[in-house]
Order: C-alpha cells, then sequence, then structure tokens
C-alpha cells in the first residue's frame, strides 16, 4: 500500500533524508520511531504530497506520490504533529468545510462528521469554536480530518501529542480499532504505545532506516531486546 524507494531530501546542504527505502503492506499498522531530527516528519510530509523529495520514488495504493499527487493524496488521511487548523471556524463548520475539499457530497459529509465527531469524542465541542480548544481537542480535531473521507491509508504524526492519559488510552484502543480497517503509518515516542498497537516497526536514525520489520523479527535480530532497549541501542543513544 505504500512504496518507497531510494528517497532523499535535502535542505540546501543539509541531508533531511538519506536513502530511505520501506513497505507497508495493506491492513498493516506501522510504528515509524526515531529520536528528533532523525527525518520521520519530512518522510511523512513528503508521503502526504506536502514537500517534494529532492531524490527517489513514493507511491501510495499504486500512485505515484510526485507524479499523479492529487490520486495519491485521495488515498490519504493525513495528521501532521502540530495540526494546521481554522481557529475561527467551528468545530462542525471546519469538518464540513474540509469534507468539501476532499470531494464528499453533502450526504457524505453529513454522514462522516457524525461518525467522526462521535469516534473522536468531539460531540460535545462541535459548536465551539476551534481557537478556544485545548491542545488536546485540537489534536482530535485534526485525528477526525484525516479519518473523513475514510482513505485507506492513514498517516499518523504523534496522534497523542498533548492528550491526558485518559484521553491517550482511549486513543490507542481507536487506533487499534483502525487498524482493522485502514493500513496505518504511526509517529510516536512512546514507545509501549507502539507495542499495544502496531504490528511492526521501522526505525530512522540520522535520515537513514537502521532497522525494519514485525516487532518479532526485530527483537529476534537484537538480541531478543526490548524495544526500548533496541530503540535506544540502533539510535546512538546507550550509555548516554
Amino acid at each position: 500500500m505504500i512504496e518507497v524507494e531510494h528517497l532523499t531530501k535535502y535542505y540546501g546542504e543539509y541531508h533531511a533524508v538519506r536513502d530511505v527505502s520501506f513497505s507497508v503492506e495493506k491492513g498493516q499498522v506501522v510504528g515509524f520511531l526515531g529520536p528528533n531530527g532523525a527525518g520521520k516528519s519530512t518522510t511523512m510530509r513528503i508521503l502526504a504530497g506536502f514537500l517534494t523529495a529532492s531524490s527517489g520514488r513514493a507511491t501510495i495504493g499504486g500512485k505515484d506520490v510526485f507524479w499523479d499527487p492529487i490520486e495519491a493524496r485521495r488515498r490519504i488521511g493525513y495528521m501532521p504533529e502540530s495540526c494546521p487548523l481554522y481557529g475561527e471556524m467551528r468545530v462542525d463548520e471546519y469538518l464540513w468545510f474540509r469534507g468539501g475539499l476532499k470531494g464528499l457530497s453533502r450526504w457524505e459529509r453529513k454522514q462522516r462528521i457524525g461518525y467522526v465527531t462521535e469516534r473522536c469524542w468531539l460531540t460535545d465541542v462541535r459548536r465551539q469554536l476551534i481557537g478556544t480548544l485545548s491542545k488536546g481537542y485540537r489534536q482530535r480535531v485534526g485525528l477526525a480530518d484525516a479519518l473523513l473521507a475514510d482513505p485507506p491509508v492513514l498517516i499518523l504524526d504523534e496522534p497523542t501529542a498533548g492528550l491526558d492519559p485518559t484521553q491517550i488510552r482511549e486513543t490507542r484502543k481507536l487506533m487499534r480499532e483502525l487498524g482493522q480497517m485502514h493500513t496505518m503509518l504511526l509517529s510516536t515516542h512512546i514507545l509501549s504505545e507502539v507495542e499495544a498497537t502496531c504490528d511492526s516497526v521501522i526505525i530512522i536514525y540520522q535520515g537513514r532506516v537502521v532497522e525494519d520489520g514485525s516487532l518479532a523479527a526485530v527483537r529476534q535480530r537484537n538480541g531478543n531486546r526490548q524495544l526500548e532497549d533496541i530503540f535506544v541501542k540502533l539510535t546512538g543513544q546507550e550509555g548516554i
């Protein structure tokens, strides 16, 4: 469902992503891990069509992200770490507007907005201005937006950032349920979240993929260590 081949991204002379290749099969939930500055968000923004790459190739559901961007985007629900929302809009107004941009009919928008606001615990704030919401609620609006068009692929960058412990638990439960219906690439710093939610992991460090595979295979290749220990070892932080 997601194919990435030799993806490279420069910012001037800075090498943000270096020859990254990986694939995500249909129905998989994959944790995309790495320390700050490793290239996770850059890679996800390229896949979502918000950045272009310096070189390489990427496809979503067989559609080339660079040469067929409109069709590729139709297959993606993307939630960035900091959701760029319109603070002067009410929650339901914003979702109605976003549904129109995604090509949903009026009937589809009405049905899907009802579904995503319930699933993302937004029913009580549907008529509230987004600018008055807490960060946790704004994260939920971003997640609702990603789910709105019922895309086959979800790319979620730190979806539990800013949520309280109860909300984190409920979001993990939701992601497990969504993983039964969508292919998901999930970036997070919370490794227990990956172990509770994901089938496989990709670990990226200094712009390169340093580990990729099922959780069981990754543990086996690394001396049956815990995921946290493997992450620390592969990202050069062991002994710090």
